[in-house]
């Protein structure tokens, strides 16, 4: 039966479509506006000083974050290896959805790698005058080396071990990185053993008599331009270096396959994404990274044993990664920083006799804990952006018919 005519229906019509309810905004969702609406030359003129103001920021060390008993350089310097580590992990972890307990595997293999070809401890030692690497640029040259390494363990690694999901991966990977560590304690022909390996290559730059092994050496440590200073200035290099990259991923057709497979990964394969195939690129992208870390922890310290590597600094890794937001590559850094400068700002409180920043893994449980119950997100969500575009789409389409123009048939009017 067919309904009688009808007159087109004014914008306030009921017979319109419910105007959705407005957008909820978050702290980094607003940033990115407020970056968005801006013109690419504006950009520029507020980037430029910004990055100038965080590269001085350990130079300068204001009153207010400067660490009181623990020097400041060396804390942003520990921030930008941090830092790196928690944006290799955010594409295993927050761009794939792989939960991965073991990344320290990684870290670690690229620590020996660098260490096991320069130090002089090893067997493996090829830095000296007649050997292949110079003294100088022996460290540079081991980075690309550590990176491929490392690339390709992960890869090792990743092919017989995704096919698996959620805990039965994260109990494979947490094995992997104790398999590394023990490794490391009980080759003691290869690694030294507990004892470690020292004197690793690092850049012999600006060496004068004052700094008579350069200002990367560990034992220039005078003046606020130390060598923490330095390496925080290479190590944020990397990160805007490694953050380009990984933002270019993410905006391709990798990216969003991670996405589909993060969200749900039996869905995306129905839809003809090779599952396997991206969750290996994440997985051996997320390890060369964790590998550039690991080789400049190796050249900041300038020794390493198998003590810095245990599962409980993987899972302060991966704290770094859930406070700052999983997916979300900024605010991964912001939780690197919260990991670091927190422990080291609490080391000069005295409580009950004992330093507030030995309870660092308390007050980094605590919070994961009210993080889980408030804002499971993270502090700074990563944007959905399949929602965000359906939104736009759906406003467009969804909009009030002008008066005076025929209405669409709406459901109900069908005979």
């Amino acid at each position: 039966m067919s309904i009688g005519n009808s007159t087109a229906p004014s914008p306030n019509s009921s017979t319109l479509p419910a105007a959705p309810p407005p957008d909820r905004h978050g702290v980094g969702d607003a940033i990115r506006g407020w970056w968005n609406g801006l013109a690419r030359p504006m950009q520029w003129l507020v980037g430029v000083p910004l990055i100038a103001l965080i590269a001085i920021l350990p130079v300068w060390r204001p009153p207010l974050l400067d660490t009181p008993g623990t020097d400041f350089g060396g804390v942003m310097a520990q921030f930008a290896m941090y830092a790196l580590i928690a944006i290799g992990l955010n594409v295993v972890v927050g761009q794939a959805g792989l939960l991965d307990l073991g990344y320290v595997g990684f870290y670690a293999v690229g620590a020996y790698t660098v260490a096991l070809l320069t130090s002089p401890n090893s067997p493996w030692n090829k830095m000296s005058a007649s050997g292949f690497f110079s003294t100088d640029w022996a460290w540079l040259s081991c980075l690309p080396l550590a990176v491929a390494i490392t690339a390709f363990t992960g890869l090792i690694l990743g092919t017989p071990t995704l096919r698996l999901r959620g805990d039965y991966l994260a109990i494979v990977t947490l094995g992997f990185g104790e398999i590394v560590r023990l490794l490391a304690d009980n080759l003691t022909d290869v690694t030294n053993g507990g004892q470690g390996l020292s004197q690793i290559a690092y850049p012999r730059l600006g060496v004068s008599d004052d700094k008579p092994y350069g200002v990367f050496s560990a034992g220039n440590t005078g003046g606020n331009v130390n060598s923490g200073v330095w390496w925080y200035w290479v190590g944020m290099a990397m990160v805007i270096v490694v953050l380009l990259i990984v933002g270019n991923l993410e905006r391709s057709r990798v990216g969003r396959a991670w996405v589909a497979i993060r969200e749900d990964e039996d869905a995306a394969e129905i839809m003809g994404v090779p599952t396997f195939k991206f969750k290996l690129w994440a997985f051996t992208i997320g390890a060369s990274i964790g590998g550039l870390s690991g080789a400049l922890y190796a050249g900041q310290v300038q020794f390493i044993n198998p003590t810095g590597f245990n599962v409980i600094n993987s899972m302060l890794f991966l704290c770094a990664v859930v406070i700052g937001g999983q997916g979300n590559k900024l605010g991964v850094i912001v939780g690197a920083f919260i990991i670091v400068y927190l422990p080291n700002r609490a080391m000069s409180i005295q409580v009950g006799g004992q330093s507030l920043g030995d309870y660092k893994y308390l007050f980094f449980g605590l919070a994961l804990v009210v993080l889980m119950i408030f804002r499971p997100q993270g502090l700074f969500p990563a944007r959905q952006k399949l929602l965000a575009y359906g939104r736009q789409v759906y406003l467009a389409v969804r909009r009030p018919v002008p008066a005076g123009e025929p209405a669409a048939a709406t459901e109900g009017e069908a005979s």
